[in-house]
């Protein structure tokens, strides 16, 4: 037997795994790195976060990764370079992180990395029937594997596509694995570039279980910001979108798209959700010259309302519900004030309550699905459901 096959049953047998998560977002903010203990797999799943970071992206890095994100059209060489150099980067960051936390890299099992997003095609967005839906994730998990010398997973998004999803939402299966409740109904929010939220009802079946996109979380804020108020990156704490006052008009035109007729549950991207979208909203509602502060306040409260309408969709009628929320949205206070008025039916927490960090919760959920790879089961086809169970990552062996 292969040395490599041979080290991934070894892992596989083990009773307690330590994998180190990878997520970057549509938000390119950086990359959050979630060194996670696994037990068991499956509704036996046990994990505890051993550590946390979030290494920033330099300007010069996201510039990169900007050239080519989210484009119908890009240079292919560059798009060629950047999916061998995002996965050396992203692995010398890993090595960096645990040389940080005192912590040997022989003694990981396994890396489960995301990738860099950079175009998401469900069926809604591209007109060519001939084609299924598609996404597309670089940062090369081999050049992972290589640098740091650890198995990596990497590349989950591909096997949910082939297998009749549309690549997204993936929450689901974490989610569902590490929080579901016998008595309480739970919501889980994440808020990043898009929001898109797990509804899992008191001790529900799995085929109760609910996933879905709702629309733009922070993508359409922060490019905003990028561009009219440079340097800042994102609108920190909701300053700008308080200062400002929401256009009714500006509002119901960003709310007339068809995405938000399409039937659930749905998935989408920054590909709609930009500021051509937005530059077309504001010449059909003639609020062109109505001020910066003024559209951001208006674009915080359109991410507020599809999130809450696309819940209020989902679940019945006055249904009472616990709500936790991670990702960059929740922290914005004018963001989640919104929330709580417009959906009197929930009480809000942070999803520090049921002990999973917030802001490491997807690099936490990549390395659950890891860990489902090699030592679980094929994951049930729930929330935007694919057609058979399914585990999902690519591996990638370090020699």
């Amino acid at each position: 037997m292969h040395q490599n096959i041979q080290n991934l049953v070894n892992v596989a047998a083990k009773q307690e795994r330590m994998v180190v998560g990878l997520m970057s977002g549509t938000s390119m903010d950086g990359l959050d790195i979630a060194l996670c203990s696994i037990k068991g797999s499956g509704r036996d799943t046990k994990f505890e976060l051993k550590a946390f970071t979030t290494v920033d992206y330099t300007h010069d890095f996201k510039e990169k990764i900007l050239s080519i994100f989210s484009k119908e059209m890009v240079a292919l060489e560059t798009l060629c370079l950047l999916n061998a150099w995002v996965g050396k980067q992203h692995g010398k960051m890993v090595l960096d992180a645990l040389a940080s936390w005192k912590i040997a890299p022989k003694t990981v099992d396994m890396i489960a990395s995301h990738g860099q997003t950079i175009y998401h095609a469900p069926k809604s967005l591209h007109p060519n029937s001939e084609y299924d839906p598609a996404t597309l994730q670089i940062g090369d998990g081999d050049h992972i594997a290589v640098t740091t010398g650890i198995l990596t997973l990497s590349d989950f998004r591909q096997k949910h596509v082939a297998a009749g999803g549309e690549g997204a939402p993936l929450a689901v299966y974490g989610d569902y694995l590490l929080c579901s409740h016998p008595t309480e109904n739970r919501l889980l929010l994440n808020m990043g570039g898009i929001a898109n939220f797990t509804y899992l009802s008191a001790g529900c079946n799995l085929d109760q279980v609910f996933s879905t996109d709702t629309g733009t979380g922070n993508t359409l804020m922060d490019a905003y910001t990028r561009t009219h108020f440079a340097p800042m990156a994102y609108d920190k704490g909701g300053a700008i979108a308080a200062a400002g006052k929401i256009n009714t008009a500006l509002l119901s035109r960003l709310k007339a798209h068809s995405f938000f007729n399409l039937t659930l549950p749905k998935t989408i991207g920054p590909e709609l959700f930009n500021l051509e979208f937005l530059n077309e909203a504001q010449t059909s509602s003639h609020t062109l010259d109505i001020s910066k502060e003024d559209v951001m306040a208006t674009l915080n409260r359109f991410s507020a309302e599809t999130i809450s309408d696309c819940i209020q969709s989902s679940i019945p009628a006055g249904t009472k519900f616990n709500m936790y929320s991670s990702g960059g949205g929740m922290h914005n206070p004018v963001l989640m004030g919104h929330l709580t008025s417009l959906l009197p039916d929930a009480t809000l927490y942070s999803s520090d309550v049921i002990g999973i960090n917030p802001d490491a919760k997807e690099a936490i959920l990549f390395a659950l699905l890891a860990n489902e790879a090699v030592a679980g089961t094929p994951l049930f086809a729930g929330g935007h459901a694919t057609k058979i169970p399914i585990t999902m990552g690519k591996m990638s062996f370090p020699l």
